[in-house]
């Protein structure tokens, strides 16, 4: 890393802490209902000692994120602006580690750019002084992409325990992330591919039976680090569906419909009308300011073009663009699969940081255009 890579990473590292530490005893103003539950919990957590894995008052909350809360009011007392800095704190590694996830997928200037974007993304730094457990979500996803994409490189073990252990510890966060292995299991099929068809049979064995040992390594830890939760849920099988199972399209009259609606509605959000729900947003604002949502669908674009122009000249779609795209619509489903306050930029938090990784592709397009 250069010194001027250095130096501009440091800057956008500032940036992002000014805009989600500054004034947080004050902005936004007094607690959601929602925080002050989970500020309850976590005095009680403190209290008696009884962490829980899941919380079941308020529809039900995974425990991860009100624990830690917890420990921070062990730490700075019982104020308000405590249960928020977990948040921003969660907000500002994941702008550090989307950087250094877009590093390795694309180049630093790109990185630079990405990460800048969500370093100012209304969205992501208004979350960032929420104390809602979702912030989380995009944390655990760019930590975990940037672990398993750097051991698909080097094959080194260790990297591949530490994905397993961020890609387990999602599951006690928020329902949205129980969609991520979906994204992880056909970029990983795609690299599979690729390789296969890339490569000799002699080196296409090697590879494969290297990628199983890793993959199984992989799979173990995170399946061990979701193992308390996933017993939990089995012996209280009411409390896995949650309220999702309430506001699920799939509970009303016509589904079919609905999920049309939804999809037009949460699509519709990036550059035109946004979350109405003015804990989430400006209501009825874009979720992206209007540079950044035109360079976001150029970069969606390219990517789009790029993937199927990869299957026309190789037989096989770039493992990089099946993981970008996958990110994006899968993550996109859990705003999509419910009817209730549509569009809504909580559910579909996951997608932040690979739409900010469209942005900032279009930018640089236009960059080397220029």
């Amino acid at each position: 890393m250069s010194t001027k890579e250095k130096w501009i990473l440091v800057v956008i590292i500032f940036i992002a802490f000014i805009f989600r530490f500054q004034h947080i005893q004050l902005i936004p103003p007094g607690l959601y209902p929602d925080e002050a539950i989970n500020g309850n919990d976590a005095l009680m957590a403190l209290e008696t000692g009884d962490y829980k894995l899941f919380y079941p008052d308020n529809n039900g909350r995974e425990g991860l994120f009100i624990n830690i809360q917890a420990q921070f009011l062990r730490v700075f007392g019982a104020e308000p602006w405590v249960l928020r800095i977990v948040s921003a704190t969660f907000g500002l590694l994941t702008v550090l580690g989307l950087y250094f996830l877009v590093r390795l997928l694309f180049n630093w200037q790109i990185a630079s750019i990405a990460s800048f974007y969500l370093a100012v993304s209304f969205w992501h730094v208004n979350f960032s002084r929420i104390g809602f457990r979702a912030i989380m979500i995009p944390f655990l996803i760019v930590w975990g992409l940037y672990f398993l994409w750097r051991g698909l490189r080097n094959f080194k073990f260790g990297d591949f325990t530490l994905s397993g252990v961020f890609f387990g510890l999602g599951l006690y966060t928020y329902i949205a992330f129980r969609f991520v292995p979906f994204v992880i299991i056909l970029m990983l099929l795609s690299y599979w591919w690729s390789i296969k068809r890339d490569y000799g049979h002699e080196k296409y064995l090697h590879l494969r039976n290297e990628f199983i040992r890793r993959f199984a390594l992989f799979s173990l830890i995170a399946f061990l680090v979701a193992l308390p939760l996933l017993f939990y849920f089995w012996q209280n099988p009411a409390d896995f569906l949650g309220r999702g199972g309430q506001i699920s399209i799939f509970k009303t009259e016509e589904p079919l419909k609905e999920f049309i609606k939804s999809l037009g509605l949460t699509l519709a959000s990036f550059n035109f009308a946004g979350d109405f729900n003015w804990r989430h947003n400006f209501a009825g604002e874009p979720l992206l300011f209007w540079p950044v949502g035109v360079f976001f669908v150029i970069g969606l674009l390219k990517s789009i073009t790029k993937m199927f122009k990869k299957i026309k000249q190789h037989g096989h779609s770039s493992t990089l663009h099946v993981l970008l795209l996958s990110w994006f619509f899968i993550m996109l489903m859990p705003s999509i699969l419910t009817w209730e306050g549509i569009p809504h930029a909580l559910r579909s938090i996951g997608v932040l940081p690979v739409v900010m990784i469209f942005a900032a592709e279009g930018t640089w397009w236009l960059f080397e255009t220029l």
